[in-house]
């Protein structure tokens, strides 16, 4: 019975003593094996065996987020022996910092890292979230002091650039990678925002008065060149009629003068072998017409004799012996 108890014990040993020794390591992770207090291995995803009384996963100092009830999130660092190797994101409070022209600023930033190499990032720095945490601090209030509070609202790419090539310069030696770095909010001081405020009303009233102005301008102008393609075509119009009232009138007189010419020649032709001049006789006719145009009305009591009298009776005598050869 002694025997058997010394075996179950030994038995009961082993099994504990292969436990301790048996290391499941998940994806993405990784732990830091010191033997005797000196760096032995880095055990890799899925089971690893190490002596449990010569080999002791290194503690290391890891950050965490915790929520609260009432919506406010605080930062813990604890201790543990897993590294995690996937990309992690830190949200850093506000923190006040200081522009070039003396603003006091409250910002916030997200910042993106992994860690490619777990030794040094155990055995290069005694507290990496912390250290990682100070210098984003650090780094951010000497890349805004030197920029004025203008720069710092409408430059939060160059900011991002700038803060995440420092920081991992400065992280390199330390086996962690800086991905990416985001100001989440830039807040000045409540009479910097009341000015900018005043300021960016004062510059949409400036838009708004230089927009109606140019609309103005433009209505104006091109209210000019409509009123001055109105008489250009009035204009030409005008011209159009001018040109073709005087072809018209042109074209009247000429008919009228061919009608003449074509009634002289036939009054040539109806007293040709008579003494009647037909110059006469046409002269005699217009008198004819004239005195009676000038007689015609019903109150006109005055006489009108022709100054040429002698030529009116020698033109009545043609067409008289123009009668008579008829």
């Amino acid at each position: 019975m002694g025997v058997l108890i010394v075996v179950g014990l030994l038995a009961l040993l082993v099994i504990v003593f292969a436990a301790q020794g048996l290391k499941i390591i998940r994806q993405g992770e990784t732990k830091i094996i010191e033997r005797l207090g000196r760096y032995h291995s880095t055990l890799n995803s899925g089971i690893n065996i190490i002596w449990p009384i010569l080999d002791r996963p290194r503690k290391v100092y890891t950050r965490y987020m915790v929520t609260y009830g009432n919506g406010r999130s605080q930062a813990i660092i604890r201790m543990s022996d897993v590294i995690d190797l996937r990309e992690q994101v830190y949200d850093f409070p506000e923190q006040s910092v200081i522009t070039k022209d003396n603003v006091t600023t409250s910002i916030n930033a997200l910042l993106y890292f992994q860690i490619t190499d777990p030794f040094k990032s155990v055995y290069e720095i005694e507290n990496l979230p912390n250290a990682i945490e100070k210098l984003t601090q650090t780094t951010l209030r000497n890349i805004i002091g030197e920029l004025e509070l203008d720069e710092t609202l409408t430059s939060r790419d160059t900011i991002n650039s700038r803060l995440r090539e420092v920081l991992d310069e400065a992280t390199n030696k330390w086996g962690v990678k800086i991905n990416r770095v985001e100001l989440q909010d830039i807040t000045p001081p409540e009479t910097v925002r009341h000015a900018m405020e005043q300021q960016m009303q004062a510059e949409r009233e400036r838009r708004a008065k230089i927009l109606i102005a140019e609309g103005d301008k433009t209505s104006k102008i091109l209210y000019s060149e409509g009123e001055k393609e109105a008489q250009i075509n009035k204009a030409i119009a005008e011209k159009q009629t001018q040109i073709l009232k005087a072809e018209g009138e042109a074209e009247a007189k000429i008919l009228q003068a061919k009608a003449e010419a074509e009634a002289i020649e036939r009054l040539a032709e109806a007293i040709r072998g008579t003494k009647c001049d037909p110059a006469n006789y046409q002269l005699a006719m217009k008198y004819i017409e004239t005195l009676k145009e000038m007689t015609s009305g019903k109150d006109n009591k005055t006489v009108y004799m022709p100054y040429e009298a002698t030529s009116l009776l020698s033109s009545l005598g043609g067409i008289k012996d123009m009668l008579k050869g008829q």
